[in-house]
């Protein structure tokens, strides 16, 4: 299947580790040129000049996206580098799941507003773009009740709810936006890695409720994201796209 990705320009919050790493290693792979950030500059920027191959353009840059008027600054430099913006990623995530007032804050700083925040600011160079499209990370935490219950799945579900309005509301546009809500996925030095070897009896349980018998790779994730960042979706718009092996038993409605 042809994606239609060669030579776009995308934007990947969180794009050093795991899915995120992985998403911007797939819109690569398609010919797009992608600039991603991470708190941790030294390592995005090392990561870019690692990624920039065979012609591919990877830029890396270190930005909190709690900090909005960074995050802006962040998006024009990339769309000046890039000439224009025609896919924005919102992965990035604080992961702060314990409740307490400062993880509220935090996730709703950094995985909601970051979202709201990437969003508004590349909105003038995604309406010049005839391919402009949209992808949250949700998660299934926020469609089910889980042990993340509180800050994390709250703010998961609030951004389902804001990518479906948004579809609705860029519909004339021409400009998409959709969801992708990961399962449980494991990688080196992820926070299910973590879990394992910190709390082995919910890891344990955590992995029997998936009736493949493992967790997602990132991968798997990313090419979810890939696909409704490109022209083959060109009609999938206001979509969560589930992607955890049958983990979740409610029916979406």
């Amino acid at each position: 299947m042809e994606l239609g990705l060669n030579n776009k320009t995308v934007l990947v919050t969180g794009g050093t580790r795991g899915i995120g790493r992985a998403i911007v290693e797939g819109f690569l792979a398609e010919g797009a040129n992608v600039a991603f950030c991470a708190r941790d500059a030294a390592v995005a920027e090392a990561l870019g000049e690692e990624l920039s191959v065979d012609g591919r353009v990877a830029i890396g840059s270190g930005v909190d996206v709690g900090d909005a008027s960074a995050l802006t600054a962040w998006v024009d430099a990339s769309a000046a580098a890039l000439n224009g913006i025609d896919v924005v990623v919102a992965n990035v995530s604080a992961l702060a799941i314990p409740e307490t007032a400062e993880n509220w804050h935090t996730t709703f700083a950094v995985d909601l507003m970051g979202a709201v925040g990437l969003v508004t600011s590349a909105m003038p160079y995604l309406e010049k773009s005839e391919a402009g499209a949209i992808v949250t990370i949700g998660s299934v935490s926020g469609r089910e009740i889980d042990f993340t219950v509180g800050p994390y799945g709250t703010m998961k579900a609030a951004t389902v709810h804001y990518t479906q309005g948004l579809a609705y509301q860029l519909a004339h546009t021409g400009i998409r936006a959709n969801t992708v809500s990961p399962g449980n996925t494991y990688f080196d030095g992820g926070v299910w890695q973590s879990i394992e070897a910190n709390d082995p009896a919910l890891f344990a349980d955590s992995l029997a409720l998936n009736p493949t018998g493992r967790m997602a790779r990132p991968e798997e994730i990313a090419n979810a994201v890939v696909f409704l960042g490109s022209t083959a979706a060109s009609f999938v718009s206001g979509t969560n796209l589930v992607v955890d092996g049958a983990l979740t038993r409610g029916v979406q409605l």
